[in-house]
């Protein structure tokens, strides 16, 4: 007998602690009479990307519509437990001092930028924000986004700082993915990216500015390849959801039936405000250059 939804996931605890202990949820799960994930003939890996609690909406770099995304997914996930292979999980992982935090940066008064400032090669070559170390590195780094046409360096609040709790992935989120491992014998894949104290990454694959001609994490590239379908949600969309499928596709370009295997769940994902036009421009670009399927959660069936 399946398990009630209500055992696995509280829908009133989105974005906090769970009640639910994880050996009683194990428990329950190994009573689960499903097939292991290593028998199906289709392979379908689902892919999430930082659904993690700082970017909940009551976490530190909150990104409205989080809780929604995240209520949408487990339901999902829940729904087609026996058809999901294995679940992927990306996790931001930061420490203070690095060139995206307020830390990095200092004006002539000695003040650190405020959350969501833009620092341009302008801005450092005039003064009006120097960094406090590595200052030939962090010039370079503002003038290759320029030329790379790259997004502007954004000084974002310190988030999902390595061992916090808002580098913890959601913990409903978390219930389901534990639950499927031990249902099915599926170790989840847990990609961690974010470390390089001197280029922001997005991407789950490089970081913005990445060595040329470094095509990232090979390893995951290839393991993309294993699947049938590859089942895309996470946060936020309009920056590491967007950048993680940007990677993914150019690197596979000449591979339309790798790129052709995505399926993006729109309603399990949300930008962040004042990208929102831009976003779905892409996607819109992506799903005509690369053959990508764009969808909900509600409408797709496996």
């Amino acid at each position: 007998m399946k398990t009630p939804l209500h055992d696995i996931f509280e829908e009133h605890r989105i974005g906090l602690s769970s009640e639910i202990g994880l050996n009683t949820l194990l428990d329950k799960a190994s009573l689960e009479e499903l097939s292991p994930a290593s028998n199906d003939s289709e392979k379908i890996l689902f892919l999430a990307i930082d659904m993690q609690n700082d970017f909940m909406e009551k976490g530190q770099l909150a990104v409205p519509g989080s809780h929604q995304d995240i209520h949408n997914s487990v339901r999902f996930l829940y729904t087609h437990l026996e058809k999901i292979t294995r679940i992927a999980v990306s996790l931001d992982t930061h420490q203070p001092d690095q060139i995206f935090h307020p830390i990095w940066w200092m004006d002539a008064e000695g003040n650190h930028p405020a959350p969501f400032t833009v620092i341009t090669p302008e801005d450092v070559q005039s003064g009006k924000w120097l960094p406090v170390h590595d200052g030939k590195e962090s010039l370079a780094y503002v003038q290759k986004l320029a030329e790379q046409s790259k997004k502007e360096l954004c000084i974002w609040p310190y988030h999902c700082l390595e061992g916090s709790y808002g580098a913890a992935l959601e913990s409903q989120f978390a219930n389901m993915v534990f639950f499927h491992s031990a249902a099915r014998r599926s170790t989840p894949l847990r990609i961690v990216k974010g470390q390089d104290p001197l280029s922001e990454m997005y991407g789950i694959i490089k970081p913005e500015v990445a060595i040329a001609d470094e095509p990232g994490n090979e390893e995951l590239l290839r393991e993309l390849k294993n699947y049938d379908r590859i089942i895309v949600v996470g946060e936020a969309k309009s920056h590491c959801v967007l950048e993680s499928l940007r990677q993914i596709l150019e690197y596979y370009q000449a591979e339309p039936d790798v790129t052709s295997r995505i399926v993006v769940l729109s309603d399990c994902m949300s930008p962040i405000p004042g990208f929102e036009e831009s976003t779905e421009e892409t996607l819109a670009h992506f799903q005509e250059t690369y053959g990508i399927t764009v969808t909900t959660s509600t409408a797709c069936t496996l």
